[in-house]
């Protein structure tokens, strides 16, 4: 219940944080009130004689803007349903190691007294964790940074008036629905932004803002006489970007494109099943690199400590550097620095300067994602700076980077990998999948597909997903396009841990061609 108590600490709190947070045009130092309230948590926790401390002050702001057409039951008048989701949230969190073992308490009241109160109570839970830790944890250095950084943007997002945005998406869902046969049709936008402070005992002192922006458009065909529906969207690349991106979206124009395809993907026959070659986009591929060589190389599966989200890792560390999991081609990096990758930012959690890493090289398996306090385990001195939390509530922990397949050779086109296709399938767009709790065995649909003939692209197909093993899937690709094809698309809301958080991950790849996978029929 909403009392005017509450409605006044609310108003506060967000009038706070916007003083805490506002950032002079190029400013390269954080807010000296955040640091004043950082080290408040810094001297309580050396004062309680805790060995390590951190603190993460964060505001988060998210807003959801949709349409969706559809039918009326009886009358077949289109009805439109706009919705708008805005919201927040604010606070801080406090990590600490006291006696060998880590500590954590959070609260959404931003003072001194407070913060220095869930300092003493992550302290306690540190001690109180300490009786069950095998071993004191041993944390990689790291440097110590004193800085301010943003995602590269011209426009806020959240400054642009709604209106603007439901007119965009209004007019995108009615260019889709203007087919005849179209039942339904929708548009939306998104974005998220992630204003941080993080100090800690090794002498940081970090402010970040991370802006992230979304689109799609979207339509339904039905068939009433043989019971069945098909979907096609457009989805661009998911970014972190400011508002300067939605027109390059080409939303409306795209949204074409979606109406005719979605008639086309309704009437198109069902794949034949059995063992084709398949040429896959980038807005398809991204996931089966994400499922199958991203989760696969992070380390807290392959140790067993993260199994019940997912489950573990086929690539435990006996195969560090000894797996084939591709062919000679396949060269697969971590990434938190790349442009507008959903995962890149200046430093992690952790306070570790994010990097670039191979993570594949040349088809074998060389590299773990790992943080501070996973280093050690494998007999590495630094942390890959792959640490993150979704909330100021949340404890950070190991997450993916940008994980990205290397293009191939310059001048290697689309045509040209889909002129090498005697009998095979062209895949856009992702859909249904399905992969064990090891990340070995998978299958995977898509969201459109067409035919491949004697090195033609022919009309489209229906039904289709392919099965495989993650190495014999990527040792089975013989040819990839070169980089003036390469994209990235990504996750916006990849899970993991118990309790469960988010993480936002961009996958980079260009068309692809694998040999002879297991194509089978779905519905």
């Amino acid at each position: 219940m909403l009392t005017r108590r509450t409605f006044l600490e609310s108003s506060a709190a967000t009038a706070l944080a916007s003083r805490l947070f506002a950032a002079p045009a190029g400013s390269k130092q954080p807010n000296a009130e955040l640091e004043a309230l950082g080290a408040v948590a810094l001297n309580e926790a050396k004062k309680q004689k805790a060995t390590y401390c951190d603190i993460r002050i964060i505001r988060y702001r998210r807003q959801f803007v949709t349409v969706r057409l559809n039918p009326e039951r009886g009358t077949g008048k289109t009805l439109e349903v706009p919705n708008v989701a805005d919201t927040g949230s604010f606070g801080f969190g406090v990590r600490v190691i006291a006696d060998g073992a880590w500590g954590f308490a959070a609260s959404p009241f931003v003072t001194k007294d407070e913060i220095a109160r869930i300092t003493r109570e992550a302290i306690t839970v540190a001690r109180a964790n300490a009786v069950l830790q095998s071993r004191p944890l041993v944390l990689a250095p790291v440097g110590a940074y004193r800085d301010r950084w943003q995602t590269p943007h011209e426009s806020d997002p959240f400054a642009v008036p709604l209106e603007q945005k439901l007119e965009l998406i209004r007019s995108a869902a009615a260019e889709v629905k203007k087919g005849k046969g179209v039942f339904a049709a929708g548009c939306n936008l998104s974005f998220r932004s992630e204003d941080k402070y993080f100090a800690s005992s090794e002498g940081s002192s970090i402010q970040q803002l991370n802006l992230q922006t979304y689109g799609q458009v979207n339509g339904t065909a039905v068939d009433m006489k043989r019971g069945i529906s098909r979907t096609r969207r457009f989805q661009p690349p998911q970014v972190t970007a400011g508002y300067e991106y939605i027109p390059i979206m080409n939303l409306v124009e795209n949204a074409q494109r979606v109406r005719e395809e979605v008639i086309e993907h309704l009437n198109a026959p069902a794949v034949t099943a059995g063992k084709k070659d398949l040429v896959l986009l980038p807005s398809h591929l991204w996931l089966t690199i994400h499922e199958s060589l991203g989760h696969s190389t992070e380390l807290d599966r392959a140790l067993g400590y993260e199994a019940n989200y997912a489950g573990t890792s086929f690539l435990t560390p006996d195969k560090l550097g000894k797996e084939r999991v591709g062919s000679d081609i396949i060269n697969v990096w971590g990434d938190r620095t790349n442009e507008r990758g959903l995962a890149t930012t200046a430093y992690d959690d952790d306070g570790v300067k994010t990097t670039k890493f191979p993570i594949i090289e040349k088809g074998v398996f060389k590299h773990y994602q790992t943080i501070r306090d996973q280093a050690a385990l494998i007999g590495e001195k630094e942390s890959r700076g792959c640490c993150y939390a979704d909330s100021w509530s949340s404890v950070p922990f190991q997450r993916m980077p940008n994980v990205w397949l290397e293009p191939g050779k310059q001048g290697t086109s689309l045509d040209d990998l889909i002129s090498g296709v005697e009998d095979g399938i062209l895949i856009d767009g992702d859909g249904s999948f399905s992969i064990d709790q090891q990340r070995y065995n998978f299958q995977f649909g898509g969201d459109a597909f067409w035919a491949i003939k004697g090195g033609k692209k022919q009309g489209m197909v229906s039904q289709v997903a392919y099965q495989s093993r993650t190495t014999d899937f990527w040792q089975a690709c013989d040819l990839i396009a070169g980089p003036s094809y390469w994209q990235q698309w990504g996750a916006a809301n990849d899970g993991k841990g118990e309790p469960g958080q988010i993480n936002s991950v961009s996958h980079g790849c260009s068309p692809a061609r694998f040999r002879q996978i297991n194509v089978i029929v779905t519905d």
